[in-house]
């Protein structure tokens, strides 16, 4: 399969659904967002959507309660009958009419009492067409809410409205499609959901859908990405593609239900056992991002592409608990190249993951290896806020220190007659080089007073017993001259018959 590598902040090549392209390549549903700082409101929001709740795929092969699992969409031609459409909440539904079958599929199946999401996309002309609570009539559909977009427009819906989704946008732009895993990558942002969310929307969203005021609840519209430092490389081909996804465009909090439930369409094709592996990663290795920056007007999901960025070097390195590295960045496309640093998105670090110098780069690794170990190191440029350049950091414990180099001479004591010899051997162990050298009194290679020893460590006492009748022979490692063995000889008079 091909992976495919967009330039930071640059537009991409926006996903397709027949001729048509499912929203502008330079949309916020098709912007990368890997390089945005991580969002100050990240860690409240993770530890109330549930950091150990694990990411689930909402979508797959066959049936579930005898139902397809996923969200189902239909394509149409222009031809294609359109159909009143009357709704609950009509003063913020798109009156139709509707361009959607009677017989298109149901979320759930015709007798489905969920949210029963009716989706169908007018390939000739590019619109799309999304029901929400869809029950077809005689000659109509009748439904909670209805929305029509426009596949070529930036437009967002009116603020404070609905559509077929919580949130006021379409739901069709992020649900994971397998034409999109064959075709080998998915270039957009995906859709998922969380039980609690807060009464307030941010852009691109439209509405939100809770009473709850606390800023630890995510507001409808928030987007959320898996971490850069998250391995996908043990997963399937088929699992990277979507964890690459999620790491480069990540997911849009688009509606109440269940933790880190990511959208699909279901297909034939999907391995269930395969996308079953997903639920090991959990809601930990999750963080928000903030994509106001990118905004160009709040009307409009169009965003800001540019050609500035910024690179980090080195742009992986393994660092020692309470050692330092030296990063620097370079920013391409602008004169201006100052950034800011910052270590998992707080500007300077702290002492959990490392501290940073803001200015300069200079890391200094924390005193204990933090869980989990490898840190995303950021540089953001002063100039464009949205180019961000980063580089990854492994934080590991020193090595433990080599074992000392001992030395052993054998035998350890020893009397020799005058003008005799005896054959001494050292063993050095701790060391890759086990050579010795050999003294005599501390005189290397000892002399006729002494005696005398050779680099194979035989010793010949001298003729006559010295004025001190012990010497001492020394064998000291070449490997670490401060280690040494020594063994006490005594001359003795070779009395002579």
């Amino acid at each position: 399969m091909v992976f495919f590598g967009l330039a930071s902040a640059a537009a991409g090549q926006a996903p397709t659904i027949g001729s048509c392209t499912v929203l502008a390549a330079d949309n916020i549903w098709n912007t990368r967002i890997d390089q945005l700082p991580v969002s100050p409101s990240s860690a409240p929001w993770v530890n109330t959507i549930g950091p150990s709740s694990p990411l689930h795929p909402d979508f797959g092969s066959g049936t579930y309660n005898g139902e397809p699992i996923g969200i189902p969409y239909i394509t149409v031609p222009g031809t294609q009958t359109k159909y009143p459409a009357t709704f609950t909440y009509q003063s913020e539904s798109d009156p139709g009419p509707y361009a959607v079958p009677l017989d298109a599929p149901v979320e759930g199946g015709s007798s489905s009492t969920g949210d029963r999401h009716v989706i169908s996309i007018d390939t000739d002309n590019c619109i799309l067409y999304e029901i929400f609570d869809g029950f077809p009539q005689t000659a109509s559909w009748q439904g909670g809410s209805g929305a029509i977009f426009n596949l070529l427009s930036d437009a967002l819906r009116p603020a404070t409205w609905t559509s077929a989704d919580a949130a006021g946008l379409p739901i069709f732009p992020g649900l994971v499609r397998y034409d999109e895993i064959a075709a080998g990558a998915i270039r957009h942002a995906i859709r998922f959901t969380v039980p609690k969310t807060q009464n307030t929307f941010v852009w691109p969203a439209r509405h939100e859908a809770s009473s709850l005021t606390g800023s630890q609840y995510p507001p409808m519209g928030a987007r959320f990405r898996l971490k850069s430092s998250f391995n996908v490389s043990t997963f399937s081909p088929t699992n990277q593609i979507i964890l690459l996804a999620l790491q480069r465009y990540g997911m849009i909090l688009a509606d109440n239900g269940s933790s880190w439930y990511i959208s699909g369409a279901p297909d034939s094709r999907w391995n269930n056992d395969e996308l079953h592996a997903l639920t090991t990663i959990t809601g930990s290795n999750f963080e928000a991002v903030d994509v106001s920056p990118l905004m160009v007007n709040p009307n409009s999901g169009q965003a800001l592409q540019t050609t500035v960025s910024v690179s980090v070097a080195p742009s992986s390195a393994s660092v020692q608990t309470d050692a330092q590295k030296q990063f620097t960045a370079t920013v391409s496309g602008n004169t201006n190249q100052a950034v800011t640093w910052d270590v998992n998105g707080t500007v300077g670090g702290n002492s959990s993951v490392g501290f940073i110098d803001s200015i300069s780069g200079l890391y200094t690794a924390p005193l204990v290896v933090p869980s989990p170990a490898t840190i995303t190191v950021h540089a953001t440029s002063k100039a464009v806020a949205s180019a961000v350049g980063s580089a990854t950091v492994t934080i590991t414990s020193p090595p433990p220190p080599p074992p000392a180099v001992i030395v052993a001479i054998t035998p350890a004591s020893a009397a020799i007659k005058t003008g005799r010899r005896e054959q001494f051997r050292a063993i050095v162990k701790n060391a890759s080089v086990t050579t010795v050298t050999w003294a005599v009194n501390g005189i290397a290679g000892g002399n006729a007073t002494v005696g005398k020893i050779s680099s194979a460590g035989v010793y010949t006492a001298p003729d006559a017993v010295p004025p001190l009748a012990n010497v001492k022979v020394t064998a000291t490692s070449t490997a670490d001259t401060t280690k040494f063995a020594s063994a006490t000889v005594t001359i003795e008079a070779n009395q002579r018959r």
